[in-house]
Formats: C-alpha cells, sequence, structure tokens
C-alpha cells in the first residue's frame, strides 16, 4: 500500500491476498512427502534441509495457522490442517508421559524430549482452533488432556504463574531456555503470554469456571508483575518469585502483548477486566511507538542497560505491529495508530515480502539488506504471526 491513508477496504483486500499467498506457500513448498508432516527447515532461498529436525510449535502453529485460515471464512481447505493433526498426534504427543515433545528427528522419532512448556501451549492453542474447524470430540479431549498436562506440572500455586520447563518425565532440568539468546530463568514472559493465549482460545471450546480463573489469575500476573507500572514495557525474565532479571525492552513482544491480553479479557467478557486492561493496551502501544523507525517498522530490541538498540526489523516484529498498532487505534481512534498500522504492513510489502519465492523473509538490518543465514521455515520461522495478522486484521476491518 503505498498510500499511509488508503482506506481500510483496500488494506483488508491486500491482507487477503496475501494470506492466500503464505498458505499457498506451505502448501507448494513444505509437505515432506517421503518422511510425513512437514519439512523442518527451508532457508531464505528455499533450499530444503530434508534431514532437519521437525518441531512441535512448528508443527502446531501450521495446525493453527490452516486451521484458523478455514475459520475465518471457509474459504481455504484443511488438508494440510488435518495434516499436521495426524503428525501431532501420531509423533509429537508423549503418550506416556503427557505433554509434547520439543523436536522430532527427520522420520519422526523422538529427539529433544523436553517438555518445554511454551510447545505444550501452542498445541493446546492450535488443537482448540482445529476443534472450531472440524468439532470432532477426540480434538477437544487432547486439547483438554494437554491443558491438565501444563497445570500440574507447571503450575506455581505458591508464587503463581507458570516454570518453564521439564526433561521429559516433568522433572527439574537446569536448563530451562527456549533458545540460545534466553536467559536461563523459571519464569519468562514469553511462555505466559503464550499460555494466556492457550487458555483464551481453548476457553471458546470448553468454557469451564476454572479455566477462566486461570485466565484471570494469568491477567492479573501481567497487571502485577510482567507488565512494568512505571514504563508500560514488559521485563522478560524472572525467577520463581517473581524478580525481574532482563534488562531488555522487546518492542514485538509489547505490541503483541498488547493486543493479545485484551482479547482474553473480552472472550471471558470480564467487564472490569477490559477496562483495565484497555488502559493497559494503549500505554503499551504508545511505549512501543519509541521502537519505531522513520520507514514504519518496529525495531527488535533494547537493551536499557546500555542504552543500545538493536536495529533489526524481524518478520514477527512488524506482523504483531501491524495488529497491535491497529488495536490500539480501535481503542482510542487516535490517528497515529492507524498510520503505523498502515505504514508496518507497507514496510512488509517493500522489505520483507520475497516476491521471488514466496513467504517473508526473517528479516533485515538496520541498513535494509537481508538478514543472513536465517530460516524460511524452521524451528521459529512458522506461519503464524504472519497469517495471524492477516487474520485478525480481515475480522476486525468492517
Amino acid at each position: 500500500m503505498n498510500d499511509q491513508n488508503a482506506p481500510l477496504a483496500d488494506y483488508k483486500k491486500e491482507l487477503a491476498a496475501e494470506l492466500q499467498q503464505i498458505l499457498d506457500y506451505w502448501t507448494i513448498y513444505t509437505v515432506d512427502h517421503a518422511n510425513g508432516g512437514f519439512y523442518g527447515k527451508i532457508s531464505n532461498d528455499n533450499r530444503v534441509d530434508r534431514k532437519a529436525a521437525k518441531g512441535a510449535v512448528l508443527n502446531a502453529r501450521i495446525l493453527w495457522s490452516f486451521a484458523a485460515a478455514y475459520n475465518l471464512d471457509h474459504k481455504h481447505g484443511l488438508e494440510l490442517a488435518d495434516r499436521a493433526y495426524r503428525y501431532i498426534l501420531d509423533q509429537l504427543i508423549d503418550k506416556k508421559f503427557g505433554g509434547v515433545y520439543w523436536t522430532v528427528d527427520y522420520k519422526g522419532q523422538a529427539a529433544d524430549t523436553k517438555k518445554q512448556v511454551y510447545a505444550v501451549a501452542f498445541t493446546i492453542y492450535a488443537l482448540s482452533e482445529y476443534y472450531l474447524a472440524k468439532g470432532d470430540q477426540e480434538i477437544k479431549e487432547h486439547a483438554i488432556a494437554l491443558y491438565h498436562d501444563l497445570v500440574k506440572h507447571s503450575y506455581d500455586s505458591e508464587k503463581g504463574g507458570y516454570l518453564e520447563a521439564f526433561n521429559r518425565q516433568w522433572e527439574a532440568m537446569d536448563d530451562l531456555r527456549l533458545s540460545d539468546k534466553d536467559a536461563n530463568e523459571k519464569k519468562t514472559m514469553n511462555t505466559h503470554l503464550h499460555i494466556l493465549e492457550a487458555f483464551t482460545n481453548l476457553y471458546r471450546i470448553w468454557p469451564e469456571q476454572e479455566l477462566k480463573a486461570r485466565i484471570v489469575e494469568l491477567l492479573k500476573d501481567f497487571q502485577n508483575h510482567i507488565v512494568d507500572a512505571d514504563t508500560s514495557r514488559m521485563i522478560l525474565f524472572f525467577d520463581e518469585d517473581w524478580n525481574g532479571k532482563s534488562d531488555i525492552i522487546s518492542y514485538g513482544h509489547d505490541i503483541e502483548a498488547s493486543w493479545l491480553l485484551l482479547e482474553a479479557a473480552e472472550v471471558i467478557e470480564d467487564h472490569q477486566l477490559v477496562q483495565e486492561i484497555k488502559e493497559l493496551a494503549l500505554k503499551m502501544a504508545a511505549a512501543s511507538m519509541e521502537g519505531l523507525d522513520q520507514d514504519g517498522s518496529l525495531w527488535y530490541e533494547k537493551d536499557t542497560s546500555k542504552d543500545h538498540i538493536i536495529k533489526e526489523k524481524h518478520w514477527w516484529v512488524q506482523a504483531e505491529a501491524m495488529v497491535g498498532f491497529y488495536n490500539a487505534w480501535q481503542i482510542s481512534q487516535q490517528q497515529q495508530y492507524i498510520e503505523a498500522s498502515y505504514k508496518s504492513w507497507n514496510f512488509v510489502q517493500q522489505q520483507i515480502l520475497d516476491k521471488e519465492n514466496g513467504e517473508w523473509f526473517w528479516g533485515v538490518n538496520e541498513d535494509g539488506s537481508l538478514m543472513q543465514n536465517e530460516d524460511k521455515v524452521g524451528l521459529w520461522k512458522c506461519p503464524y504471526h504472519n497469517c495471524r495478522a492477516c487474520i485478525e486484521l480481515i475480522r476486525r476491518i468492517k
């Protein structure tokens, strides 16, 4: 979109076309016909690593994306959702100890069997969306069973919140990190955000009072611990006592959480919390605008201890900016927010879309050069943030 003030109808039309492009890419390039499921890794220039490990998060996000696209307008097929569901059931769910493996090898044999709570949450999230599409009771039962696994083993009944990771048998382990860049702490913003997202989607298909209470408690965790009251920015890492252990601002997570927190309050229809979270969401969106570059993109992170901004522009951060700033505009009707959403999409079109091979590049550096040696498909590069941005905005634009 060349004009940042282009009408919403054009925005919606462009997003619908882009959603189809993303779904087409995953349908054409990612299906592993030889070994089942989907390839675990495809490079920026579309080279397939046929022996790469296959992650639970990747498969859950594929399942969610194709189910959510179907649920949007029933115009998209469910074949890839069906494939992802069978792969998760047959290869990734731990039938002995519960939960899901972090990875299996390229043939589908258990590889990294740790129980990363983040991955369990995404599987609940995806199964809930798939149930909305299919209505099969078995799907719902798997989602509820994983919910019980997560709560039983991860919930901190003394301090509140959820612990980060365990070994296959749900016993304590030394390395709790989701990735090498993370701090090795027992509680994280990121996992709590996606547990909240998972529980919210589960509540849509299983509106139990216990689940509602857990969603309320998670929202309170964000209000009381995770979002810094002075800065309206989130603290990324904590010990078990909720002592903050990070000086990093994650602009993408801040703008993402601003709309996910509100969605949770709205789904459980807690009107008092809705009003409180609307105020918080606006504060978080306003704080996130510090990370906007002049070209409309949102930078990656800032280390406040060094006053240093990492000025990479990652694909998922721009996708979340599109939705988060639109959400802030819906709440406030302040023009700066709708313009920020438009500009984010314009930047994606100019810099992030791979117009030759399809899908979105991982990102670009500060100078606009392509970030090298990153995935087009991988443990973290999935059809989730970009599909979700398209779907969410298509739904919101009347």
